[in-house]
């Protein structure tokens, strides 16, 4: 069930009325209501891989009673590594069964030996990346006593399956999200009112930025061969664009659901793009799965600390599996080994934590040399992301070189120029309402609550009416394919 879909205009309103107006009253009852909601919202899109959710839920609801009974360190280890392999299995079979044995043909191939092997028709399950992670979270942090695991079987199954962050994150802990489950909730109307702004702004980014952008960057990267220089550019400043509303979108709009029934989830994006170097960007964008390989494989593997030799390897090894993470695809592993050059001189040089805060903290403008960090930052970002949209990895190369050419400084033609200048000047209206509120947690949060009510209300207003007035082609969220 998409977002941004008449079902879920449907769904979310009758999930809300039972939740508060039947099942306020007891706790137990709203956590299975949540749990069937969430159930009944993974299965509208396909109710054969409600197994997948339902016996991991099984699975690591298990290890973590096994866990709690002590035993040996041996033992313990064991239950740990089950959990591992049964969830990583699953996700290694759907999601990269085809891309291993794909390679490994064209390895013997090239060897001189044919391999008879043939790929299988597999349907990757909606989320599994993010409830896998979301799970496997839950089952390393109880095995490293850092907490306490349930024996609630409805609050376990209802954090596994919580339908707002479900197949597109953010992927929450289970230390934040979990304790939720068992304590009294209550409606809190401030806390609702939140919600639906974040909602609000979330529909914005996905169906007036996202979804618009993504027409025009379709069509450049489809067709790059016929585009000069400056269009390829604009195409890849498109998809910069497609990806971010898409994304952050979908995590706003999870975010403000969730709170409209008293849960809070972490901030997933931190406006990225207003940042200074790459380090900076790296705890900006996806902050719930960066945090999740900083936590669960960088440190483990060492972290920052050790000689040089230890540094670059643990950099590349977290930034290629991040990569490989959202996609079996070359294209993506390359995507990830670039991010790590990117990152590693500033990682060497120690500064891989200069910029913390928010740029120009405290101010309307930024000074100059933040304009200039954050546009080289930016232009690297945008230059990465080829790799990220590209059918191949000669696809992204072809792209790149088309985009140096001499042809780069040329008016771009193509066709629908005028919607792609009101895109433009959309991205444009996104990206100050983004730097007005880049101190708060989204950014609609603060903006306008001093204004008069009738401003404010006419503001939220003329936003509803953009989302109708250039509402596009509906879109699945990118990173349902994840």
């Amino acid at each position: 069930m998409l977002f941004n879909s008449i079902d879920f205009a449907v769904f979310l309103p009758v999930v809300f009325i039972l939740y508060w107006f039947f099942c306020q009253k007891n706790l137990k009852l709203q956590n299975l209501l949540i749990v069937l909601a969430s159930y009944v919202f993974y299965g509208w899109w396909d109710w054969r891989f409600l197994s997948l959710i339902i016996f991991s839920t099984i699975v690591d609801y298990s290890i973590g009673v096994a866990l709690s009974k002590g035993g040996s360190h041996k033992k313990r280890k064991l239950l740990l590594w089950v959990s591992i392999l049964v969830n990583l299995g699953f996700l290694g079979f759907f999601k990269y069964y085809n891309f291993f044995l794909d390679n490994l043909i064209t390895a013997f191939t090239f060897f001189g030996t044919e391999l008879q092997a043939s790929s299988l028709k597999i349907i990757l399950p909606v989320g599994i990346s993010f409830y896998t992670f979301q799970t496997l979270s839950y089952t390393i942090d109880v095995y490293r006593e850092k907490l306490t695991p349930t024996k609630n079987f409805i609050a376990f199954s209802a954090f596994v399956s919580f339908f707002p962050q479900l197949v597109a994150g953010p992927i929450e802990r289970a230390t934040n999200l979990l304790p939720q489950f068992y304590t009294k909730r209550k409606f809190e109307y401030s806390k609702a009112v939140d919600g639906l702004r974040q909602i609000l702004w979330g529909m914005f980014k996905k169906v007036v930025i996202a979804d618009n952008c993504a027409e025009f960057a379709n069509e450049f990267f489809n067709n790059h061969t016929e585009y000069g220089g400056s269009g390829l550019l604009l195409g890849a400043l498109f998809f910069t664009f497609q990806i971010y509303g898409d994304f952050s979108g979908y995590s706003d709009i999870a975010i403000g659901t969730s709170r409209l029934f008293g849960f809070d989830l972490k901030q997933n994006f931190a406006f990225p793009y207003f940042s200074r170097d790459i380090a900076e960007f790296w705890r900006r964008w996806h902050i719930s799965l960066s945090t999740w390989f900083r936590d669960y494989l960088y440190i483990p593997l060492g972290g920052s600390k050790g000689g040089t030799a230890m540094k670059v390897r643990n950099t590349f090894i977290i930034f290629i599996v991040s990569g490989f993470w959202h996609g079996s695809n070359w294209t993506f592993i390359v995507w990830g080994a670039l991010n790590a050059i990117y990152f590693l001189p500033l990682l060497l040089a120690k500064k891989n934590r200069s910029n913390i805060g928010a740029v120009a903290e405290g101010q309307f403008l930024p000074s100059l040399k933040d304009m200039v960090n954050i546009a080289s930052t930016f232009l690297l970002t945008v230059l990465a992301w080829v790799f990220f949209r590209a059918d191949s990895v000669n696809h992204a190369i072809e792209y790149l070189i088309g985009i140096f050419s001499k042809s780069l400084f040329a008016i771009p033609e193509f066709e629908n120029r005028t919607h792609a200048i009101e895109v433009l000047i959309l991205i444009g209206f996104l990206m100050l309402i983004e730097w007005l509120g880049r101190e708060s947690q989204y950014g609609l949060e603060k903006l306008g609550l001093n204004w008069n009510r009738n401003l404010r209300m006419a503001f939220y207003l003329g936003i509803v009416c953009l989302i109708f007035l250039f509402i596009g082609k509906e879109q699945e969220f990118i990173y349902f394919q994840f």
